[in-house]
């Protein structure tokens, strides 16, 4: 496999290897000395950048931005302290057992974890890590570890450091010196094969038909408005504005229709270079590599990440297709792995993107992908069971009761605000909810082929998951009031993967409990009534 120069885990040259921090006689290493030059940045930038706007154009900046600025550079100063105490207080070593990581200033905190625990190797670099080479090493293990937290990081250590560090906790190799990135490298067992995946330009046409699109108009409202309030000024003091004036003159002087036909022209636009320029910034660069005990992604322009999952780790995959990347044709593929999550609790992406194996790309492609990391692709090989109609029912009954929600919510505003016409949208809203009931029912599906059970569901985000039968620690069967009038349940394997839970929703008793027998024989037969 060739190194990826921009890569902050690939190999170091010698004298990225000779400026390792050497270890202590019983092993323990602080974190690398160009962390001081990081903590200098934020220290000494920020205010220096806030005197010189003060000195040289305070008569034009107005006092409110003053403050913001003063308030950034506030808070560089306190990431640069953080940054120098934590080279001073930081400490790690790996023995034969266990990774151990010491920390803390007024209060000390000592970490340790069993080598083989670990789940991930997550190796990061900003901008500002890039240009003094170094990188953040982000451990996973899957459990709650010292204060609460899922992982363990090492923030500012030389590439060479962290080519050594994911070598040795995920191949189990001795703890060979710091700085040895050769031995690190043999260590890895790294094929020379050709990668499973990497970048093809032409998945850019996918990126407007995901989540990012979205965000990238939301982005772009917080760039505009940030300065803007920064400025002082409020929705009011814009509209005075002379262009916001005349933009306003000139959208009143045309027709309703073709005011809201540029507004949203406007709104695609800007969601379609949005979610362009997301892209690139977050798949530059990616390619999966197959390393024989692990699996390798490695992407991203201005941040680079390195992501190590260990094979052994893994019980499936799920292939993801959100609603516009399913009508056009593509799919994004994400592994299910012992110790991760699938990042949708709302704190953080990380987990998310440790996961993903494929961006956006063509549903062939992520099929194929599958297959390579598998062996097999279970979520291809087997024909989905339908679910009965009653489940169809219930979607329609839910679509129902949104719209009559939404009609009681306008009835409401209607008396102290709307006109009362408006209560009639709710009409016209259960007509274009229908077709998603449709379409998350046939969306519905299980089944099991070889080694893997199937489950399909969703259709916003439709998902379909493989997972292996023997990945499949336990079985739960639920059922709310309005799944007893239909006579339906939802099944529930439990696993250590991802969530821990994936959902056969709205089956019949006997079928369920027939699906649970035929993929893993024998768990639900203590916990059956028998009839004598």
């Amino acid at each position: 496999m060739t190194a990826d120069p921009a890569d902050p885990a690939d190999p170091a040259d010698p004298a990225d290897a000779a400026e390792a921090v050497p270890a202590t006689e019983d092993g323990w290493q602080r974190l690398d000395p160009r962390n001081r030059l990081v903590a200098a940045v934020f220290l000494a930038g920020p205010p220096i950048a806030v005197g010189l706007i003060w000195l040289v154009g305070r008569a034009l900046v107005p006092s409110g931005l003053m403050w913001t600025l003063a308030s950034l550079g506030v808070t560089g100063m306190v990431i640069g302290g953080v940054t120098l105490v934590e080279w001073f207080t930081v400490r790690y070593r790996v023995t034969d057992e266990r990774l151990q990581v010491r920390s803390g200033f007024l209060v000390r905190n000592h970490r340790s974890i069993p080598r083989d625990r670990i789940r991930s190797v997550d190796v990061s670099a900003s901008p500002l890590h890039r240009l003094f080479r170094l990188a953040t090493v982000k451990i996973g293990t899957g459990q709650h570890v010292g204060s609460g937290t899922e992982e363990l990081k090492l923030d500012g250590v030389a590439p060479a450091e962290a080519d050594r560090l994911r070598a040795v906790l995920l191949y189990r190799s001795a703890p060979a010196a710091s700085g040895t990135a050769t031995g690190a490298t043999a260590a890895s067992g790294v094929r020379g094969d050709a990668p499973i995946a990497r970048l093809d330009w032409a998945w850019l046409r996918y990126a407007p038909l995901t989540v990012s699109a979205l965000l990238a108009v939301f982005g772009a409202l917080g760039v505009l408005y940030k300065p803007l309030d920064a400025l002082g000024l409020g929705p009011q003091d814009i509209v005075r504005l002379g262009v916001v004036r005349g933009a306003v003159g000139e959208f009143n002087a045309v027709p309703l229709w073709m005011s809201i036909a540029v507004a949203v022209l406007v709104v695609l636009v800007v969601a379609v270079l949005g979610s362009l320029l997301i892209f690139v910034l977050t798949w530059w660069g990616f390619r999966l590599d197959d390393e024989g005990a692990t699996l390798r992604t490695r992407r991203g322009l201005l941040t680079t990440r390195s992501v190590t999952l260990e094979k052994r780790r893994l019980r499936g995959v799920e292939i993801a297709e959100p609603l516009l990347l399913r009508a056009g044709g593509g799919a994004r593929v994400n592994a299910v792995a012992v110790g991760l999550k699938s990042g949708n609790d709302g704190k953080s992406d990380s987990d998310a993107n440790t996961r993903a194996l494929l961006p956006p790309a063509p549903r062939a492609e992520a099929h194929r992908v599958a297959t390579r990391v598998l062996g097999e692709d279970p979520t291809a090989a087997v024909a989905l069971r339908r679910h009965p109609r009653r489940a169809l029912r219930r979607r329609i009954n839910r679509a129902a009761g949104v719209a009559l929600a939404v009609a009681v919510i306008l009835a409401v505003l209607a008396v102290f605000w709307i006109p009362a016409w408006s209560v009639a949208c709710a009409l016209v809203l259960f007509p274009l909810l229908l077709p998603f009931s449709f379409d998350a029912y046939r969306s519905l599906g299980h089944g099991v082929t070889g080694e893997y059970l199937v489950t399909r569901y969703g259709t916003g985000m439709r998902t379909t998951v493989g997972l292996r039968r023997d990945g499949v620690i336990g079985w739960k069967i639920t059922r709310s009031p309005f799944q007893r009038r239909a006579g339906l349940v939802t099944l529930v394997a439990t696993t250590a993967a991802n969530d821990g839970a994936y959902r056969v929703r709205d089956v019949e008793p006997a079928a369920a409990l027939g699906f649970a027998e035929e993929s893993v024989p024998g768990l639900l037969v203590p916990f059956l009534a028998h009839d004598s």
